[in-house]
């Protein structure tokens, strides 16, 4: 399985676009954090990731979470709100692969790639490394939350 985590990096290349809010997503910064995923040619990983993080719709309500699904240019929202959004702008911002490959990303709220995967991620494993993040932690401190 193959994962690239990007939270957490030591030193931030700020030239690289890894490191710079997407722009296609600017709509979600400061308030959702965005996983999108990108369905391979036969959907298989894609209905995989989709079907583990349905089955947990009050964890990602919880952290405030939108879930994208990308095929070819089209963009479907799995949990949350969202219009307008242009599946090869995403595609483009994000260097995702080309279509007919799977991919997942997380943005954090400041609308920057946390984490690139290239498998499927368990919830469990999703969820502790939005749990881990700065901005989830002064959320838990805030009474309302």
């Amino acid at each position: 399985m193959s994962k690239t985590l990007l939270y957490g990096a030591t030193k931030i290349d700020e030239t690289n676009s890894a490191y710079s809010p997407a722009e296609s997503l600017a709509a979600f910064q400061w308030k959702n954090r965005v996983f999108i995923l990108f369905a391979d040619k036969d959907n298989a990983r894609a209905a995989r990731q989709e079907n583990q993080l349905l089955a947990d719709r009050a964890g990602l309500d919880e952290r405030d979470m939108v879930v994208l699904k990308v095929s070819g240019d089209s963009v479907r929202p799995l949990f949350g709100a969202a219009d307008g959004l242009d599946g090869e702008a995403i595609r483009r911002d994000l260097e995702a692969p080309e279509a007919g490959e799977f991919a997942a990303f997380l943005l954090g709220k400041d609308g920057t790639v946390k984490l690139k995967a290239s498998e499927p991620i368990a919830n469990g494993e999703l969820f502790a490394i939005i749990d881990s993040m700065p901005v989830r932690a002064a959320e838990s401190l805030k009474p309302d939350k």
